[in-house]
């Protein structure tokens, strides 16, 4: 009996001892969801992500991608994430916006006019900013990623003014700034599952859509679209997000090792948006059934400014004129 009680006393008191040690030692695997192209710079950096993360904890830690919607849309990934179905996710100002409304404010138009700018304003007290609301609800904030200054294809003309896209329907994220930018230079802008796009284009459905090259590549939208006209009307970001869930079984050690392979990816997203968005010019070139067009911004800004003065009305309009300042 002694010799029964001393036993369990033993394994009580290391079972007390060991399970910070046995936590950070335990395989995991979590699951990652994005609704783009495995071969999109979105896709590249989830995989990227994935695959450092197994270098860093030698193997332990395995993530497994699921790009395509195959999880569903940005909003259901998003619903999925705070309650803690979804472990991780890459996911667009849409879905974004649905927790953290300011965040909408990042796609009005001409915000900024470079990746670079960008990049350094998400970097900066913004991008803080906006990653501190979308933690108080329920879920941590691993990183900004790039979507791309997008671009309007369409398959009726080219639009070189904004005269140019009345009646237009072109499809648009459901991002109320997209809406309004679109609604306000004359289009008709169509909410659509970024998945059911091709097909839309395809089907007549819209005549349109906006996207960075990137994306209008990796989706094949070249093949029912015949004009690409260089707005550059709106930049938009990604973040990666984790569930509390999920955060919570990693170790300290574990966390950082996620923290460390977030800024690693990200960095690598970032430059395969950039290099993508300089090639892919040269590569439509060579499609005989591509017509491409730059435009004078000017006219698009002026059509557009009364979306920034409807905005400054909103309940976060502090945050929009602080925007709205600092832009060039």
């Amino acid at each position: 009996m002694n010799y029964n009680r001393r036993r369990v006393t033993l394994g009580l008191a290391a079972a007390s001892v060991f399970p910070a040690a046995a936590l950070s030692q335990a395989p995991l695997k979590f699951s990652l969801a994005h609704n783009s192209a495995p071969a999109s710079p979105k896709g590249l950096g989830a995989t990227k992500f994935a695959e450092l993360v197994a270098v860093k904890s030698n193997g332990r830690i395995s993530i497994q991608v699921a790009p395509s919607e195959q999880l569903g849309n940005e909003n259901t990934n998003m619903s999925a994430l705070r309650t803690g179905t979804l472990d991780l996710g890459s996911l667009g100002q849409g879905a974004m916006l649905s927790i953290a409304p300011e965040v909408a404010a990042l796609g009005l138009p001409f915000l900024v006019t470079s990746l670079p700018e960008a990049w350094a304003m998400l970097d900066g007290p913004v991008g803080s900013d906006l990653a501190k609301r979308i933690e108080a609800k329920n879920l941590v904030f691993l990183g900004w990623w790039c979507n791309g200054i997008r671009q309007t294809t369409n398959s009726k003309r080219p639009i070189h003014t904004p005269d140019d896209l009345k009646g237009l329907k072109i499809r648009t994220p459901l991002d109320p700034a997209t809406v309004d930018m679109f609604a306000a230079m004359g289009a008709n802008p169509q909410q659509i599952n970024w998945g059911e796009v091709y097909l839309a284009l395809q089907s007549g459905v819209v005549d349109g859509q906006e996207n960075p090259l990137a994306n209008i590549y990796a989706a094949k939208l070249y093949e029912v679209q015949r004009f690409i006209s260089f707005t550059n009307h709106k930049y938009e970001a990604t973040g990666l997000m984790m569930s509390r869930a999920a955060w919570g079984r990693l170790s300290e050690s574990d966390r950082k090792l996620f923290q460390e392979a977030a800024a690693d990816a990200g960095a690598y997203q970032r430059k395969a948006m950039a290099e993508s968005e300089e090639s892919l010019v040269a590569e439509f070139k060579k499609m005989p059934t591509i017509q491409m067009n730059s435009v004078d911004t000017a006219p698009f800004k002026k059509a557009t400014e009364v979306v920034w003065d409807e905005w400054e009305k909103k309940p976060f309009g502090d945050f929009v004129r602080k925007l709205r300042g600092a832009r060039v």
